[in-house]
């Protein structure tokens, strides 16, 4: 793992380009996950977060790579779909993924319910939204612009609204909200891996989910059940010391960061913090990091999870994702000596 770190007046990031080190995280006996199941949403019966598939995955991972792994390493092969046979090389090999979930927004929406309409599936085969969000311009208001966008847009909206219904995909009718923000609040989990149409889903990196924006043709394949194929990320490791203090925000970290690497400095990469600095930043902090690593072209970003997660589950009626969570901690943080 690369090492990115320099001096913020937050006393954040430290210097140079040295080697990770990782947090200390003792090694857990594999545990047994499969016998909790713990709904992956409030809005979605039937639905649940598979830890399981992580432990089982990285099991055989680690036997075959013998070496520690990052957040983001565990995150990704843990949603490998054969972890025995898959070729696993940072930044060559190509990986066959499940992702537990897809997001869509309205604009590129629309082609890709039309493609998995072809499919000929009576339903999708993960969980799914549809945001109608981008539609929506800012020219008056937000009363007026809202009923301008529904006169405008009416077809569009009228035919997301139906196919959504007909293939049980979840719908955010137009005005509910940010699709980013609808996902953090609702969707989003720790050790969860995404992928949505839209550049800032790395968003949800911010309650320690793998999120990645991709094109429409990437989520149908995803959701008609078909393995997703992305170049295996390479890690650049961001390390936060001392905490966020006078007029400093989540803001002026990636900011710095974003100076330092550029805007294709995280291509091909995730981008992933850690140090004692994380946990004096909100989630939403988190998720505005994240969010904004799309400008220096990572994959995606994420923090590990910690008590500012947890909060931010259970205030948002989630406490039994977080206690979950909590178990499976040793999965949620990279491994010492993680490189």
């Amino acid at each position: 793992m690369s090492h990115l770190c320099r001096r913020l007046p937050l006393q954040g990031l430290k210097k140079a380009l040295v080697p990770f080190t990782a947090p200390a995280v003792g090694r857990q006996s594999y545990a047994t996950f499969s016998d909790k199941k713990v709904a992956m949403s409030n809005l979605e019966a039937g639905q649940f977060i598979n830890y399981q598939r992580i432990e089982d995955n990285l099991k055989v991972v680690r036997d075959r790579l013998g070496h520690p792994l990052t957040l983001a390493e565990k995150i990704v092969y843990g949603h490998l779909d054969d972890a025995k046979n898959q070729d696993i090389a940072r930044g060559s090999s190509y990986l066959k993924l499940r992702p537990d979930r897809v997001a869509c927004q309205d604009a590129t929406a629309q082609m890709a319910l039309l493609q998995f309409m072809s499919a000929g599936l009576p339903t999708v085969a993960v969980p799914t939204t549809v945001h109608c969000d981008h539609l929506i311009e800012a020219q008056k208001g937000g009363v007026a612009d809202l009923a301008r966008a529904n006169d405008i847009n009416k077809e569009v909206y009228d035919f997301l609204s139906t196919c959504t219904k007909k293939y049980d995909i979840g719908f955010w009718k137009p005005g509910s909200g940010i699709i980013h923000q609808i996902v953090l609040e609702n969707y989003a989990f720790p050790g969860g891996m995404m992928i949505g149409t839209d550049s800032h889903t790395p968003n949800a990196g911010g309650l320690g989910m793998v999120a990645v924006g991709v094109g429409g043709a990437d989520a149908v394949d995803v959701m008609a059940g078909i393995p997703w194929e992305l170049k295996c990320p390479k890690v650049i490791g961001v390390k936060l010391t001392g905490k966020l203090s006078g007029w400093s925000s989540a803001k002026d970290i990636i900011l710095k960061v974003a100076g330092i690497l550029t805007v294709k400095g995280g291509t091909g990469a995730i981008v992933e913090y850690f140090g004692p600095g994380v946990d004096s930043i909100s989630c939403t902090g988190m998720a505005t990091i994240c969010n904004m690593g799309a400008e220096i072209g990572a994959t995606t970003s994420l923090f590990p999870f910690n008590k500012r997660m947890a909060d931010y589950l259970v205030s948002t009626k989630r406490s039994s994702i977080a206690d979950y969570a909590n178990s499976f901690k040793h999965n949620l943080t990279a491994d010492e000596g993680a490189k």
